[in-house]
């Protein structure tokens, strides 16, 4: 299936290299995500017959923006952010979607440890306030522990150990091999 295809059937992802518009106002960003669910055409939008419409999604991208912190930017163009901030508005864009599945690959790459536990509760309060599924691939072994309701710990493309994210972090094989201790 095709991306706009994919995103009808209610899946939405982020990519480990941050791609936004970055000439784009941080509102428009996630404006411009939502026109995927909108239901005018070609001749509702040039006669402006879907006002309606078009205010509910400007209110929408306001809460949104509230939701993931970044009303204050919202008039900035998403390139002027700093990175943690891009990638919060990464993912508020793939939320503008209205997704029932989350796909985040790597949303921690390129991020300092203070950044990394500002998105690893970013993404717990995601999940717990929109109810939905994230599939995360993340190497930050922490970070996704964390973060998980159940968590797969994979080794040269194998499943070696599965369970809840708390008996993860627990494990003393896990430990060893993944936090360094």
């Amino acid at each position: 299936p095709t991306p706009d295809k994919i995103t009808r059937m209610g899946m939405a992802r982020t990519f480990q290299n941050i791609r936004l518009w970055k000439d784009q106002t941080v509102f428009d960003n996630v404006l411009t995500a939502m026109h995927c669910r909108a239901t005018c055409n070609l001749l509702t939008a040039t006669f402006h017959l879907n006002r309606q419409e078009e205010a509910r999604q400007r209110q929408r991208v306001e809460e949104l923006l509230a939701e993931v912190n970044l009303s204050d930017v919202s008039g900035e163009k998403a390139n002027s952010l700093p990175y943690g901030k891009q990638r919060r508005l990464e993912i508020a864009r793939a939320l503008a979607t209205d997704p029932q599945l989350l796909l985040l690959d790597e949303p921690a790459a390129g991020m300092n440890p203070q950044e990394t536990n500002e998105l690893t509760e970013f993404i717990g309060r995601i999940r717990d306030e929109f109810h939905m599924t994230i599939l995360l691939i993340e190497q930050n072994a922490n970070m996704a522990l964390k973060t998980a309701n159940l968590g797969y710990v994979m080794e040269t493309g194998r499943i070696t150990l599965h369970g809840s994210g708390e008996e993860l972090l627990a494990n003393e094989a896990v430990k060893a091999a993944y936090l360094g201790t």
